[in-house]
């Protein structure tokens, strides 16, 4: 087997493992919260969104820091820090004795992670570039499985063996994926002594400055906001199908579930496709498919065809972000394609910190209507920006 598809099919296998595990807290983490001592009500949903989005803040900050790392001291090491740090991050939430150490640890667990951005830039420059398309769309699959199954089995789990127990569990499947991640990854590009990399800094100016990259950054942002604008509101929506609650857990997890799994089955075939006829192409389509399938929420009859619109959806949906970040690493310089890789990753964070919030606040004043016109809105708007600016080819250095 080629070297490049070896630590492709590794780091799936890690990767979806690690996704699910770090999933899995989501069904009880208010629970999690009531039982370190938080019982009003309004302070359990308080410090829920807190605490959860504790990771994403110090991410956001630290994912550039450890790609720049990974360009000067080799991007295999990069995910087994992250690896062992997600691990001991987990240990420490799961002895968690009050609400504030599980916050700190959570933000502990966002600095020291950067383990997807870090998959992503080993694999890009293991894999030839005919096939990185093919290669991070299989990634993508991974993250999107794990993301998908992990609720469901964290939710199970904790009926049976508890809270604390299941960071515990998810500790090993860290660990244990950095020694697999040791053992069988092996990494073709050594990283350059001879030159210090560019700073974190440097990697965001050209970010700023490239034009193809710039466009990049600006549809990561706007296209990961737009889809978790009416995550955290799905359940009201499909309550707005029920006459009664009965099950209403049930049902949103069903739904958001296939659309999951349809990202899954289709981040292979935009990668392939990628390679075939170019990113531009599919990237509009996928972005174009994807806003009409939102906007279609806002007039579907029943739940049975809202099961087929959650379908068409994640189809959709599984042609962008590993497009965007196989973009990224075309229009990278060879030193410098970690740290970009990280600040994608990092804007990614970012636009998953914007989406929640501002599907809040829109559907406060407009209603659930109104979030699912913005969101549909943005995503046209990302199709526009990438027909009009974005053209495929590859820049060998600097501003294209």
């Amino acid at each position: 087997m080629d070297n490049w598809k070896k630590n492709l099919y590794v780091l799936w296998g890690t990767q979806f493992l690690v996704m699910m595990g770090m999933n899995m807290v989501i069904p009880f983490l208010p629970f999690y919260i009531r039982q370190l001592g938080i019982t009003n009500p309004n302070d359990v949903a308080r410090w829920s969104g807190i605490v959860f989005a504790g990771t994403f803040m110090t991410s956001f900050i630290a994912t550039p820091f450890w790609g720049t790392m990974g360009d000067k001291y080799g991007k295999k090491l990069m995910v087994v820090r992250a690896l062992f740090g997600l691990g001991l991050s987990q240990i420490f939430i799961g002895f968690s004795q009050d609400v504030f150490q599980l916050f700190i640890f959570r933000l502990l667990q966002g600095a020291i992670s950067g383990f997807i951005a870090a998959s992503l830039a080993l694999v890009s420059t293991s894999t030839p570039k005919e096939r990185i398309g093919y290669a991070l769309g299989i990634l993508q699959s991974a993250t999107a499985g794990g993301t998908m199954i992990g609720p469901a089995f964290g939710g199970f789990l904790a009926d049976i063996i508890g809270y604390r127990e299941i960071f515990f569990i998810t500790a090993a499947l860290c660990v244990a994926g950095g020694f697999i991640v040791i053992k069988l990854v092996q990494e073709t590009e050594q990283p350059a002594q001879a030159h210090e990399p560019p700073s974190v800094i440097q990697n965001f100016k050209m970010m700023a400055t490239n034009r193809h990259l710039r466009i990049i950054g600006i549809t990561i942002i706007l296209s990961q906001m737009a889809s978790l604008m009416i995550e955290p509101l799905f359940a009201l929506f499909i309550e707005s199908f029920q006459s009664t609650t009965t099950y209403i857990s049930t049902y949103t997890g069903i739904t958001i579930a296939i659309s999951g799994i349809f990202m899954v089955i289709s981040s292979p075939w935009w990668g392939k496709r990628n390679d075939r006829l170019g990113f531009k192409q599919n990237l509009i389509m996928s972005l174009t498919w994807t806003g009409i399938a939102y906007s279609l929420h806002m007039v579907i009859p029943t739940l049975l065809t809202l099961a087929l619109l959650r379908a068409i959806l994640g189809f959709a949906r599984g042609g962008i972000l590993h497009s965007l970040y196989s973009m990224t690493s075309i229009h990278s310089p060879e030193n410098r394609k970690s740290g970009l890789i990280g600040i994608a990753s990092s804007l990614t964070v970012f636009g998953n910190m914007l989406g929640p919030m501002s599907g809040g606040m829109i559907a406060g004043y407009f209603g659930l209507s109104g979030v699912f016109i913005i969101n549909s809105t943005m995503f046209i708007i990302c199709s526009i920006l990438v027909w009009m600016y974005y053209h495929d080819h590859e820049p060998k250095t600097g501003n294209a």
